[in-house]
């Protein structure tokens, strides 16, 4: 019997492995039809056809100036791909270039250069309006939400007569969906409120797929409501960030229409709970650092058993990718030690080392990648440099019958098994 060949992006390129098909379970990707659609025709379509308002074009009037808020480098958003199209929009609604800024919602990430910036938005568009990098030291506080979290906004982006808003739209493991409002919130605001906000995340309803009932979810939508969004334009991209689904209009209508075409794609049913994942956060820049790549993980662990392991590939070029994460992790000396952390100190930063911890807790974690062992602490990631060495050593740990999954692009896919009984376990969607 021959093995069979697995795949899984690592930075820009990626790592084989084999596996014998008594072991496999399976390999699980999101939902494609197999056809390369038209990504200016999709974003034609969605223009014209906006959800919940009208065309951005009826929108746009002479005199008023216009930002439109778009993603980092740290996400998959194929802004220069997008951006052309709206800022067409804009202009056949008679807004002048010069009244049309670019802003590129930084969240607490690092800014990016000059270089970057043009590479992100292309030569075009960034020879043509002004792009900016959000600064979360320049904010205007606008009223503090029923959670009680203070609404403080980059400042050109209140200023703006009119706001558009571009994503995409992923799982995501604590705000239910990326996406519509969270481009603003946390995308544009100040530190003291995107903390307040992610506090929420240790709430159980703070999970992936799910939106209306998600307390941190109400919350950017509340925030953002106090400052208004007029437009949207988000897409759904396959794993070679090719788009393949795009939807504009309302920012909550058309981000929920936008969310159902995710879960479609990306609820995946799988026969039953593995020994060993195999999951890989899509390559760059899913895993251009560990702080990205944890999204990948938290769906993973939807898909192991208790006790089982999960082997994460993450190559990680920029290291830990934040520093308070970084210092979490090597503080630590237990799962156990970050979590009752954080149930008493929450931080930005040290709220992704307790997502990492709350997996620790139910199976071990594998990690394939550039960083050092010494680099990601003691709280119980193991780290390899070679995916083989990793599964070698899973099978000697869980025996040579174990089951494997492997999710390629684990922050794409949303795995769901079927209880023993007969009924189907379901991710909770507020659409």
């Amino acid at each position: 019997m021959e093995p069979v060949g697995v795949w899984l992006p690592f930075g820009r390129s990626g790592l084989n492995a084999e596996i014998m098909p008594t072991n496999l379970l399976g390999v699980i990707e999101p939902c494609e039809d197999g056809t390369s659609a038209d990504e200016a025709e999709l974003l034609r379509k969605a223009l014209a056809r906006p959800v919940g308002s009208s065309p951005l074009s009826e929108l746009a009037r002479k005199g008023k100036r216009a930002v439109v808020v778009t993603s980092d480098l740290t996400r998959p958003c194929p802004s220069r791909r997008m951006l052309p199209a709206i800022v067409n929009e804009l202009e056949a609604g008679g807004i002048a270039d010069a009244d049309i800024t670019v802003v590129i919602a930084l969240g607490l990430h690092r800014a990016m250069t000059a270089a970057e910036l043009r590479e992100e938005v292309g030569s075009e568009i960034y020879g043509r309006v002004r792009v900016i990098n959000h600064d979360p030291d320049d904010t205007v506080h606008l009223g503090v939400t029923s959670a009680g979290t203070p609404v403080e906004i980059f400042r050109p982006v209140v200023e703006a007569d009119l706001r558009v808003c571009l994503g995409n739209i992923e799982f995501h493991y604590f705000a239910g969906f990326s996406g519509g409002a969270k481009a603003v919130l946390p995308g544009c605001a100040s530190r003291t409120t995107v903390t307040a906000n992610h506090a929420l995340m240790v709430r159980p309803e703070a999970v992936a797929g799910r939106l209306d009932d998600n307390p941190l979810r109400v919350d950017i939508e509340e925030g953002v409501a106090m400052l208004g969004v007029d437009f949207i334009l988000n897409v759904v991209v396959d794993g070679s960030h090719n788009i393949v689904a795009a939807v504009a209009g309302d920012v909550r209508e058309a981000h929920r229409s936008g969310c159902e075409m995710v879960a479609g794609r990306g609820s995946v049913q799988v026969p039953q709970l593995a020994d060993i994942v195999l999951v890989g956060a899509g390559g760059h820049p899913g895993d251009v650092n560990l702080y990205q790549a944890q999204k990948a993980l938290d769906n993973a662990a939807c898909a192991v058993r208790d006790g089982g392991i999960i082997i994460w590939t993450a190559e990680c070029s920029e290291g830990l990718g934040n520093p308070i994460f970084e210092t979490w992790l090597r503080q630590a000396s237990s799962p156990e030690e970050i979590l009752d952390r954080i149930q008493g100190e929450f931080m930005l930063g040290g709220h992704k080392a307790a997502a990492v911890a709350t997996v620790l807790q139910r199976a071990r974690i594998f990690l394939v990648s550039s960083l050092s062992a010494e680099s990601v602490g003691k709280i119980g990631l193991v780290v390899f440099r070679d995916l083989e060495e990793a599964l070698e050593k899973a099978f000697t740990e869980l025996g040579e019958e174990a089951k494997v999954m492997v999710l390629p692009r684990g922050g794409s896919v949303f795995p769901m098994v079927r209880h023993q009984g007969g009924g189907q376990m379901e991710p909770v969607s507020g659409s």
